[in-house]
């Protein structure tokens, strides 16, 4: 397994300000928390501005996308817990699926782990778009079922882990966001030429 192949992957996004601070300033502040939580060291992509869906909904996102070794002493299911610890530290809730949020943090990738097994994965990754915002899996689905559809996860994506490889359809990361349609990546703007949240360690 290649180094990048052997990464944790992580989403970030918000678009509602958090205690008065803007979404800029919570996710560099989930970021802190899960260096202080362990995972790292962290890389960590430019920070992309992103429509919000459905369009006109609320205010554009801020995404970013982080990748650190896969941490030795915690699970797929603990990394997703911490990651809801921090969300809910940052006034996350969950009231409405795709909703607003002042905080998302996904677990894209655990290496090269597909949970529960591969049918299952490809039931939630063929999942017919119009059945999506209905039906929930009721368990940890790794990779993020629909990873590959996802613009802003993937352009994020780009700058940490290029040559990660999606373990059940073969597809790096580069491959999947070259599949995009050209008005779909051209929705993800980098809020500045070379902006980050954190410098890569």
């Amino acid at each position: 397994m290649s180094v990048c192949e052997s990464r944790l992957l992580i989403a970030l996004g918000g678009n509602l300000p958090n205690m008065g601070g803007p979404p800029l300033e919570t996710l560099r502040a989930a970021l802190a928390d899960l260096s202080a939580a362990g995972l790292g060291p962290l890389q960590v992509s430019r920070i992309y501005a992103t429509p919000c869906f459905p369009v006109g909904a609320g205010p554009d996102y801020v995404n970013a996308a982080a990748s650190a070794p896969l941490p030795s002493a915690l699970g797929p299911q603990d990394v997703l817990a911490l990651l809801h610890r921090i969300e809910a530290a940052h006034g996350r809730t969950r009231e409405t699926r795709w909703g607003m949020r002042t905080l998302d943090l996904d677990l894209i990738a655990f290496g090269q782990t597909v949970l529960p097994d591969a049918a299952t994965h490809a039931r939630w990754r063929d999942l017919d778009p119009a059945l999506q915002r209905h039906e929930t899996p009721d368990r940890l689905i790794l990779p993020h079922p629909r990873l590959q559809d996802r613009a802003f996860v993937l352009i994020p994506l780009l700058d940490v882990a290029p040559d990660w490889t999606h373990p059940l359809t073969g597809q790096t990361v580069a491959q999947m966001a070259a599949a995009l349609s050209p008005e779909d990546r051209a929705e993800i703007r980098p809020l500045a030429p070379d902006s980050t949240l954190v410098k890569p360690e």
